[in-house]
């Protein structure tokens, strides 16, 4: 099995737990540390709950660093739940994993640099605010060589905005660091609300986590105590995991179907964050990204939950990561 090398630039923050869990417990891919920037809560809480949720996975050979602590130009905003801060220890255990003194940035160059040299390019699966992503780009525009893709999750085109009426939260906290990304000319996949609203998790799906031992009943805990659910919108109960999506495509591709399309970010003014898609050629601008349209929601639940389970079987630590 060839396994694809990939950064998890996140913003833990419930939804980020679950993909990076996911992430951890598939062997299709090789994590190669996690880089960590606010968003939903502040810097100090993100990274926190990110060693936290590698505690709980048993990989302590994928290391946690630090980034970015606000967005590059506009005011610092956080997610809808900022008011959790770091994951209370009742619900998710303190462990004894602790942040790498490198920042994340400096890994994100260093990793797409040896990826370059040796021939093997490197995925980041980016599911927070892109400003780790967008500071290495700008800095050093060489490490765009090493980088085969940046999967995302952000922005909205028909489902609108959910942090505003008109914009996705990873995409509102850093509108120039999201339109860095999306003009840099690396392959970029983006997974937006209007995919993610398609494949809703039920109290019967949280309770399933719980097969999953200690890591499982850690998501349960979350997922229960935050509801998502919202049926004036969806229109029916339950409520997306959106970050978990990335992971999904990456190691079932399969389940999921997409565009092509120029995607833009508005910086400045009230609109501030909103993303659009030219999908039918208006501004005659070649497309930069392909965006996700559909996703198979059986398809993409069962495996989110089988994925999950496996941290009940055990083996899942460092010798048993390849299989």
């Amino acid at each position: 099995m060839t396994r694809e090398k990939i950064i998890i630039d996140a913003d833990p923050g419930v939804d980020d737990a679950a993909a990076i869990l996911m992430a951890l417990a598939s062997p299709e891919v090789d994590v190669l540390g996690l880089s960590i920037v606010a968003g939903n809560v502040a810097l100090r809480d993100t990274v926190l709950n990110a060693c936290k949720i590698v505690g709980l996975s048993g990989r302590r050979d994928v290391s946690v660093y630090a980034g970015a602590a606000g967005p590059l130009v506009r005011d610092q905003v956080y997610g809808k739940y900022a008011r959790i801060g770091a994951f209370d220890d009742a619900l998710v255990r303190a462990g004894d994993i602790g942040a790498s003194e490198e920042h994340a940035v400096h890994f994100i160059v260093r990793s797409a640099r040896e990826a370059a040299k040796a021939g093997e390019k490197i995925t980041i699966c980016a599911i927070g605010p892109m400003t780790n992503i967008a500071l290495a780009l700008v800095q050093h525009p060489d490490v765009a060589s090493g980088i085969r893709q940046i999967v995302s999750m952000g922005g909205a085109f028909t489902a609108l905005g959910h942090r505003t009426p008109w914009a996705e939260f990873n995409i509102y906290a850093d509108p120039h660091a999201a339109e860095i990304v999306y003009r840099s000319g690396v392959p970029i996949i983006i997974m937006p609300l209007d995919m993610t609203f398609q494949a809703l998790f039920t109290s019967e799906h949280f309770e399933r986590f719980r097969a999953g031992g200690e890591a499982g009943n850690a998501l349960f805990n979350l997922f229960s105590t935050f509801d998502r659910s919202d049926v004036g919108r969806f229109g029916r109960p339950g409520g997306p995991i959106h970050d978990a999506t990335t992971i999904a495509w990456l190691i079932r591709p399969q389940l999921f179907s997409g565009r092509e399309a120029f995607v833009g970010v508005q910086v400045t003014g009230l609109t501030m964050g909103y993303t659009y898609a030219d999908f039918y050629g208006k501004m005659d601008r070649a497309p930069n990204a392909t965006v996700i349209t559909d996703v198979d929601e059986d398809g993409f639940i069962a495996l989110l939950i089988e994925r999950i389970a496996r941290f009940g079987q055990g083996g899942l630590g460092v010798a048993a990561q390849g299989g």
